[in-house]
C-alpha cells in the first residue's frame, strides 16, 4: 500500500495505532475466550469489580500512566497487557511495510489470529478452532481473492489467477498439517506418549493456507528452533514449577509455530523463496 496517495509516515502511524487498538482487543480475547465468555460484553473490569473507564483503557499508555495498577483498588495489572498491545502494533506495522497492498493487509489479519492463538495455547495448552480451522478457511478464501499472497503474478485472467491461488492455499495447508501430523505420529510411536496435540496440526493448516507450503515448512522448523531457545531460557522456572505440578514440564508448540510463521512473513520469506528456487534449479539441471 505504499502507492497510496497518503504520505508514508501517515499511513504507518495509522497502522501502528490500529495495531495497538487491536492488541487491546486481543487481550480481551485471550482472557475471555478460554472461559467461554463474550469478547464484546461487558466492558473491561478489574478483579475488584470496578469498570475500567475509557481513559484508563488506552492501549500501552494507560498501563504506564497508572503504573500497572487499578485506579479503584490498586490491584496490579499484568505487564503482558501493554506488551501484547505494543507487540501487535509493531508486528502489524512491519507486516504492512513488508507486504504492501493488498498482501500486507491479509498478513495483518493472519497475525491477528496467530497472536491470540499462541497466547491462549500458552495459558491453556489448547488452541481454539476459531483460529485454526477458522484460519484455514479464511486463508483459502483469501488465497482465491488475493492470489499475489502466494507470489502469483497477474496474468490478466482473474479466474486463472484465483484458481492458482486456491491451489497454492490448499497445497500449503495440506503440506503444513501433513508434515506436523506425521512428525507427531512418529514421535508418539517412539516415545510411547502424545508428543503434539491435534490443535497444532490444525494450526499448521491455517499457517500453510496463508503462507504457502514453503512458509509452512519454515514455520515448523523455525518454530522448533524458537521452541528450543524458549525452553532453554525458561528451563529453571519450569524445573521449579514442576515440583508443584507434574505437567509443568509440558511446553505448548503453538506459540513456536505462530512465531515461526510470523518470522517467515516479517523477514525470511525472500530468503526461503530463493532457497527453494535454487533447489528446483539444481533438480532441473540434473
Amino acid at each position: 500500500m505504499n502507492d497510496l496517495w497518503m504520505p508514508v509516515w501517515y499511513v504507518n502511524t495509522l497502522v501502528l495505532l490500529f495495531g495497538a487498538c487491536i492488541g487491546s482487543f486481543l487481550n480481551v480475547v485471550i482472557y475471555r475466550m478460554p472461559a467461554g465468555k463474550s469478547v464484546v460484553r461487558p466492558r473491561s473490569r478489574c478483579r475488584c469489580g470496578a469498570e475500567i473507564a475509557w481513559y484508563d483503557n488506552l492501549p500501552v499508555l494507560s498501563w504506564f500512566i497508572l503504573r500497572g495498577k487499578c485506579r479503584s483498588c490498586g490491584g496490579a495489572f499484568s505487564f503482558r497487557y501493554p506488551m501484547v498491545e505494543l507487540g501487535t502494533a509493531l508486528i502489524f506495522l512491519q507486516l504492512w511495510r513488508v507486504g504492501g497492498w493488498p498482501e500486507g493487509l491479509v498478513w495483518i489479519l493472519f497475525a491477528g489470529m496467530m497472536i491470540p492463538a499462541a497466547l491462549i495455547d500458552w495459558d491453556t495448552m489448547e488452541i481454539p478452532d476459531t483460529f485454526s480451522i477458522g484460519g484455514f478457511i479464511a486463508g483459502v478464501i483469501l488465497s482465491v481473492v488475493v492470489p499475489p499472497l502466494h507470489g502469483i503474478d497477474p496474468s490478466g485472467l482473474a479466474f486463472v489467477d484465483s484458481l492458482k491461488g486456491l491451489t497454492a492455499g490448499l497445497l500449503g495447508a495440506f503440506v503444513g498439517s501433513g508434515l506436523i501430523l506425521w512428525v507427531a505420529l512418529v514421535a508418539e510411536t517412539v516415545l510411547r506418549k502424545e508428543a503434539m496435540g491435534f490443535g497444532d496440526v490444525k494450526l499448521m493448516g491455517a499457517i500453510g493456507a496463508f503462507c504457502g507450503w514453503q512458509g509452512a515448512i519454515f514455520a515448523f522448523f523455525g518454530g522448533a528452533v524458537v521452541g528450543c531457545v524458549l525452553l532453554l531460557v525458561m528451563w529453571p522456572w519450569l524445573r521449579r514449577k514442576e515440583k508443584a505440578d507434574e505437567e509443568a514440564h509440558r511446553v505448548p508448540f503453538g506459540p513456536s509455530l505462530a512465531a515461526g510463521a510470523l518470522l517467515y512473513l516479517l523477514y525470511a520469506k525472500p530468503y526461503v523463496t530463493a532457497y527453494f528456487a535454487n533447489i528446483q534449479e539444481v533438480f532441473q539441471s540434473i
